[in-house]
């Protein structure tokens, strides 16, 4: 069951990501999963176990509205990254 969690917020946090960066149109319903859940990943990691944020820790374990802003924020972060890269545009 938990992994339908990671996918329906992975999914809405990439698809409100790729609205906030106005990706929307290049990107489908599996990049906006993917997205979402590798942002969610990296929100952990940098403002989790990196900067000992607590909320960040506490929301990387379900469906709630702080691991979905956690996710949204990580997911902008990594579409920021790939259109440095260019591999979005």
């Amino acid at each position: 069951m938990s992994w339908i969690i990671v996918i329906l917020v992975g999914a809405l946090a990439g698809w409100l990501a790729s609205m906030i960066m106005k990706t929307d149109a290049q990107q489908g319903a599996i990049a906006n999963i993917l997205i979402g859940i590798v942002g969610a990943m990296l929100a952990n990691w940098i403002f989790g176990d990196m900067l000992g944020i607590g909320s960040a820790e506490a929301a990387g374990g379900g469906f709630n509205i702080m691991s979905i802003l956690w996710a949204v924020l990580g997911s902008v972060i990594l579409i920021a990254i790939l259109k440095a890269l260019n591999v979005l545009r």
